[in-house]
């Protein structure tokens, strides 16, 4: 399981309506890549995979494949702002490093 805090579930719900995506479902997926290995991968998809599992917060659902979970099983999912813009930030707890900007990991 993932959880979603209160800012990250209003910025898809934002995302969503602004961008008329009403009948689509937002992705979180791990890419091999970055300084660290891997990368998240945010993405809004309108079908579900069979290797998918589907979270609800609130009005919001979230799809994961398998593999992907796996590897961010016990994370917390945050939309935050900073110096360096706006974005979702994941506390994954199996990620032994991280790069400096956040965007990649390792395990």
């Amino acid at each position: 399981m993932i959880t979603l805090t209160n800012s990250a579930i209003q910025r898809i719900e934002e995302v969503s309506k602004k961008k008329k995506l009403n009948d689509c479902i937002f992705r979180i997926a791990i890419n091999g890549g970055g300084c660290q290995g891997f990368s998240y991968d945010f993405i809004f998809e309108k079908k579900i995979k069979t290797d998918d599992i589907v979270y609800k917060y609130k009005k919001v659902k979230v799809i994961i494949d398998k593999t992907s979970l796996e590897i961010i099983k016990g994370s917390k999912v945050d939309f935050t702002s900073d110096m360096m813009g706006s974005y979702f930030k994941i506390e994954n707890p199996k990620a032994v490093s991280t790069c400096g900007c956040g965007t990649s990991f390792s395990i």
